[in-house]
């Protein structure tokens, strides 16, 4: 066992001699000795009622919403169920938020047109990772702390994160969150069924994978009171498809080639 440990470590600082360019060798080492398992936690628990997609997407009627107050309870939903932090000082810098409420304006920027209806101008509008199908922010992470799984999920894995925030650069979307202090004291309500995380790591959305890996829907959609449909995109049959076959829809900043799974029936 001593033996086994020994010739590891060596063979781990022989590769970290080689420096910067021999970074990913190293990190291939770590992954071959069990370091570098992609897979959560919740996927290696999963069991034979979980919910299963070639591609899981999101539908949000925002016909359905006439107020901000109509968006609380699912916000409230999904961060009590995570533990994300609630932070009032120096909101814009510290806050940390996977599921949110905003303008149109700002959620779709590039929809935005001089005469926009007065409903749509005032309506919140929900905003929370897109789960693209090209993700930029996988290929920037240099650690494989973000990757996408098979079923179009874009997970986070908070042990592997370095912080290095190259993650949040490549978004275009503004849905990952930084913890520039210990989020711990700043959750109201601690679930110990999902972990805390601690400074220094990005987070975000998680589509709920871990909900999905017991048979339960995303925790925003259960709230949602038929508002969000959630589903396989790649099955004609589902929810989400009949959805998008007899309403209009748009996606945010479609025009980037991210190919967001989030729709908004508008």
């Amino acid at each position: 066992m001593m033996q086994s440990s020994r010739r590891n470590f060596l063979k781990i600082a022989g590769l970290s001699a080689v420096g910067i360019s021999g970074a990913k060798p190293v990190l291939d080492a770590f992954a071959a000795e069990g370091h570098g398992d992609e897979r959560t936690e919740f996927e290696i628990r999963k069991n034979e009622k979980a919910l299963t997609a070639q591609q899981w997407g999101m539908v949000i009627d925002t016909r359905k919403f006439e107020s901000a107050a109509d968006l609380e309870p699912l916000i409230e939903a999904c961060h009590s169920l995570h533990n994300v932090p609630h932070i009032d000082e120096n909101k814009v810098r510290h806050e940390v938020k996977w599921i949110w409420e905003d303008e149109y304006k700002h959620v779709f920027p590039t929809l935005a047109g001089k005469f926009v209806d007065e409903r749509t101008e005032h309506l919140p509008f929900l905003a929370l990772c897109n789960h693209c199908e090209n993700p930029p922010c996988v290929r920037a992470c240099p650690t494989k702390a973000t990757f996408k799984r098979e079923d179009g999920i874009v997970l986070m894995d908070f042990h592997r994160c370095i912080g290095c925030r190259f993650c949040m650069a490549a978004c275009p979307y503004g849905s990952r969150s930084f913890n520039f202090k210990d989020p711990r004291p700043f959750i109201k309500e601690r679930n110990p069924e999902f972990p805390t995380r601690m400074k220094g790591v990005v987070e975000k959305c998680n589509f709920c994978a871990e909900r999905l890996a017991v048979g339960k829907k995303p925790a925003c959609v259960e709230a949602s009171n038929g508002a969000i449909a959630f589903g396989d995109m790649n099955d004609p049959e589902s929810e989400v498809r009949e959805l998008l076959k007899s309403n209009y829809t748009i996606r945010r900043k479609k025009g980037l080639g991210t190919e967001p799974a989030v729709y908004y029936i508008v």
